[in-house]
């Protein structure tokens, strides 16, 4: 049975994971996102690669360095 896929809320719309059947099927690499739009009634969408390693490594940079504020605005909440 395919497995449940469920939508996360982003800024400008609905941000999906890619199984890797989705992947295949669009051309995309694994790992890729979904983000669904939708507009005066109509959707659309637009596929995001997977972060690239130095992207990953600039995260990661940023958490070591800035990860005891990004605790405390956790802890206060949005």
């Amino acid at each position: 049975m395919a497995e449940v896929l469920t939508p996360q809320k982003g800024d400008r719309g609905w941000i999906v994971a890619m199984t890797p059947e989705m992947a295949r099927e669009a051309g995309a690499a694994e790992g890729s996102y979904l983000v669904l739009y939708l507009r005066e009634g109509q959707v659309s969408a637009e596929i995001l690669p997977p972060a690239s390693e130095e992207i990953k490594e600039g995260v990661r940079e940023s958490v070591a360095e800035f990860g005891d504020a990004f605790a405390e605005m956790k802890r206060l909440g949005d």
